[in-house]
């Protein structure tokens, strides 16, 4: 995979406006980091490390519970770029955005298909990935959406509320 390290960057969808360091300027674990992969199966354990190796690179406060969390959401976003979109689309990214309340994963593709949380049949063994992801942003106080990109392909993207660790 590869790195494209970049600074601070947008906010979550939702919130108005370019994001704003605090007076005191950014925090250090704040940015927006963009993975590529190809959209092959290997990919799926290679960025829910990329993303974990980023988090504890970054030094950001993030509990088990929200890391856990967030590296599901990866797993189910890439995965399904692999599984729907790699025909079309035989590179996908992944987006690590952290601000100082918020932390924000996208996975992008080039297919213009825009999947929608169904319900699965109990018989059937998939189908549950964003009904997984939507839940798991919720619980967490997050929001989840898709989006069409500018180039006709799609962003599917989960911001999470990042709740420093508490201390004992």
């Amino acid at each position: 995979m590869d790195n494209h390290g970049r600074g601070p960057g947008p906010r979550p969808e939702g919130r108005e406006g370019p994001y704003e360091p605090g007076p005191a300027g950014p925090l250090p674990y704040e940015g927006v980091w963009r993975f590529t992969a190809p959209a092959v199966d290997a990919s799926v354990p290679q960025a829910r490390h990329a993303v974990r190796d980023l988090l504890l690179r970054q030094g950001v406060p993030v509990s088990e519970d929200l890391v856990h969390g967030l590296l599901l959401i990866v797993s189910e976003l890439v995965t399904n770029a692999v599984k729907h979109a790699a025909v079309l689309s035989p590179m996908l990214a992944v987006e690590v955005a952290v601000g100082a309340e918020w932390i924000r994963v996208s996975v992008e593709d080039d297919h213009p298909y825009r999947p929608t949380a169904l319900e699965a049949a109990h018989s059937e063994t998939g189908g549950r990935g964003l009904l997984l992801v939507r839940e798991i942003t919720l619980e967490a106080g997050g929001a989840c959406d898709v989006q069409h990109t500018a180039s006709g392909g799609k962003v599917i993207w989960a911001a999470l509320p990042l709740k420093p660790v508490q201390l004992l």
